[in-house]
């Protein structure tokens, strides 16, 4: 079976990032199995859209660049990459990364499978300062878009892919739409997420038979700012993804919605407490905080869920499943 042509969709939108947005490029340069084609898409950011043009001049080239033509925010960006894009499968690779030789070449061996419609990798963080903080638990490398402890090894089937390091057939989009404006980031404003968990299982309600994949070969390495890196990042962190989850319950329903956080929240974060308290014991540096952190991070999101839910009933939590046949634009409010 001929391997599928995929166009990586890299969206950005601050100057700030400049070295790590060229990074990034270059990683998708040196593939293995390469890239179709390397689309920015820029969030709603006049200069750094001229700047990029300038970079890479030729329309036509391997790098093409774009101006987000939805609203602001990551889902818009990442449905107008979708919407402009060539290859069979889409992948996306976060601003602030870097993706190993073989990264596009794991995910091709994935869709050797005609039912599988997603697949994923591993994300390792990159941390400012120069390794983990002592109290930062594995378990929470999700609240830096990164794998997280808990996740099964090896090439497996899952519920849904992780954004950042995420690729899709382009008949998923065809079936389920694009990514839901009003779910994920939105430049600088709080930390949300999940478009990527309601997209999935949104998929997987509309093609009952579609596999979804996470290769934990295919591998990137993602920055951690060093404000991210502290506690306080942590909590809001947790706190929005309550919020996001309440939206995603919302629009796919909580059995879904929650379905591997259950497993999570009973089985992976009480062994983690149970590991920094063992620690704590024989007085190894962290073991004490890390446990300390994971039962905070588990209120702070249970109080965002809580709270996120609350809006929801109430009708103050909007947003749209943009048809990939038609305009990126929000055409409905809400979901029910």
């Amino acid at each position: 079976m001929t391997a599928p042509g995929i166009s990586v969709v890299i969206c950005v939108y601050t100057e700030d990032r400049w070295a790590d947005i060229l990074a990034a490029v270059d990683s998708v340069r040196g593939q293995s199995h390469p890239a179709l084609e390397t689309l920015l898409v820029v969030d709603h950011n006049t200069a750094l859209l001229d700047r990029l043009a300038a970079e890479f001049k030729e329309p036509d080239g391997p790098v093409r660049v774009l101006a987000n033509a939805g609203p602001r925010g990551l889902s818009a960006g990442r449905n107008t990459g979708v919407a402009a894009s060539q290859g069979e499968v889409i992948a996306f690779l976060d601003d602030d990364a870097v993706a190993e030789p073989d990264w596009l070449r794991h995910f091709a061996e994935g869709y050797a499978d005609p039912r599988v419609l997603a697949v994923g990798g591993r994300t390792e963080p990159v941390w400012a300062s120069g390794r983990r903080p002592l109290w930062f638990p594995e378990e929470f490398d999700w609240v830096v878009g990164c794998t997280y402890r808990g996740l099964p090894p090896g090439r497996v089937r899952v519920r849904n892919v992780l954004g950042g390091n995420a690729s899709f057939r382009r008949t998923a989009f065809e079936v389920a739409g694009g990514f839901a404006t009003g779910i994920g980031r939105d430049g600088d404003r709080r930390p949300l997420g999940c478009e990527e968990t309601e997209l999935c299982i949104r998929l997987s309600r509309a093609r009952p038979d579609a596999v979804l994949l996470i290769d934990d070969r295919a591998v990137i390495h993602h920055r951690v700012p060093e404000v991210r890196e502290r506690f306080a990042y942590f909590r809001t962190r947790t706190y929005a993804e309550g919020l996001s989850k309440a939206l995603v319950a919302r629009s796919v329903g909580a059995a879904k919605g929650l379905e591997s956080e259950r497993r999570y929240t009973t089985r992976v974060l009480p062994a983690g407490i149970a590991r920094g308290l063992r620690d704590a014991l024989f007085a190894r540096p962290g073991g004490a905080g890390r446990a300390g952190a994971i039962v905070a991070g588990v209120l702070s999101a249970a109080g965002g869920y809580a709270v996120g839910s609350v809006r929801a009933r109430r009708g103050g939590a909007r947003f749209a499943v943009p048809s990939m046949g038609q305009s990126v634009e929000p055409s409905v409010g809400g979901a029910g």
